[in-house]
Parts: C-alpha cells; structure tokens; sequence
C-alpha cells in the first residue's frame, strides 16, 4: 500500500528518541512516529505508551515503526496493520547506534519488569 489518509510525507519526525519521555526523564523500549506530524513516542509496550496517548490527544491515527530495518504503519482508529506505506521525510528511524530501550543511562537495570505485554 502505498497512500494511506492522514499521512503527511514532508513531516519531519520530532527527534531521535520519544519526545515525551525526554521531557521527563523516561526511557522507552521501541519507537513510533506519527505519520501526520512526525511526533516520536514510544511504543505501546513501553511504560508510558506516549505513541498511543499522542493519538488519543490529536486523533493523528497512523503511526510507523521508527525503529531500523521496520517500514510497517499501524493505524489506531481502525486497529489495523499496514505491512508498507508512503515515504517520509528522513530519517525514517532512530539512530542505529541508540540503544534498545533507551536511551543509554535513563534504563533501568530490571527494565523488563516494566514492559506493558
């Protein structure tokens, strides 16, 4: 697929890690950028879920893995998957030298005891 509603292409994404969870501190596991606004949040499995709640905030339904190597779309108002989507502004992932979760030095060493499944 390549055009969905509510994608705008020349929307640069907001940074290299999740916005929201940078402003306070957090970490994140993997990472989610808006398709409409290119807003970086962390994905649903992650302690915040700021992906989701920035949806819930703007009703900007389509996000895209922002994570290396991942070029699939999810789109919250209808609970579906895309396997691909139209091209975004670069970068169209987080740095491939970023750690996982991240970022380096805000992780928690039982981190994975916060993880939402």
């Amino acid at each position: 697929m390549t055009e969905l509603a509510g994608v705008d292409p020349s929307a640069p994404p907001s940074g290299p890690g999740c916005v929201d969870c940078d402003a306070v501190g957090g970490w994140w596991f993997h990472l989610r950028r808006c398709a409409q606004c290119g807003h970086v949040g962390c994905c649903d499995s992650s302690p915040a879920q700021h992906a989701t709640g920035h949806y819930k905030a703007t009703g900007h339904p389509l996000v895209r893995s922002y994570e290396p190597g991942e070029g699939w779309f999810w789109d919250y108002a209808r609970d579906e998957l895309h396997e691909t989507g139209p091209e975004l502004a670069p970068p169209v992932n987080r740095p491939e030298d970023q750690a996982v979760p991240g970022p380096a030095g805000r992780v928690p060493e039982d981190w994975a005891r916060s993880l939402h499944r």
